[in-house]
């Protein structure tokens, strides 16, 4: 009996670990660090727009905790974090996102016509930034 108790054990604190995806794969997580890439290139680029920074650095805190919550570990956050490949991944869907709505690269007008947008719709984007 001990022995079943210690693997029932074992398997419930194994199960949240081997359960959960790769970080590139949590769509919450994605999607939240999707938001933030998006509006940091259209603050970057359109000088009327700036980010809410302290919503900026709550969202982050939030978001580190929530990933901690689901198992991942610090090592694995900063790795996924500084991988060069995911980035440029996030930075080709950001690409898309704004083509999508007409925006050329590096283009201040386009960045900050999508960005009044974004604030308008409070979209997730749009929280995260405000008009100067």
């Amino acid at each position: 009996m001990p022995r079943l108790a210690a693997l029932l054990l074992v398997l419930l604190i194994a199960a949240p670990a081997a359960a959960r995806p790769p970080l590139a794969e949590n769509e919450p997580i994605i999607r939240q660090l999707f938001a933030a890439a998006v509006g940091d290139r259209i603050r970057k680029t359109c000088p009327t727009i700036s980010a809410k920074m302290l919503l900026v650095m709550t969202k982050a805190a939030a978001l580190e905790r929530y990933a901690l919550d689901q198992g991942y570990t610090p090592e694995e956050i900063d790795a996924f974090l500084n991988d060069k490949a995911e980035r440029a991944r996030m930075d080709a869907r950001v690409d898309a996102y704004l083509a999508e709505r007409g925006v050329r690269p590096g283009d201040a007008e386009d960045h900050c016509r999508v960005g009044e947008a974004e604030i308008a719709e409070n979209s997730p984007m749009g929280e995260l930034l405000r008009s100067r």
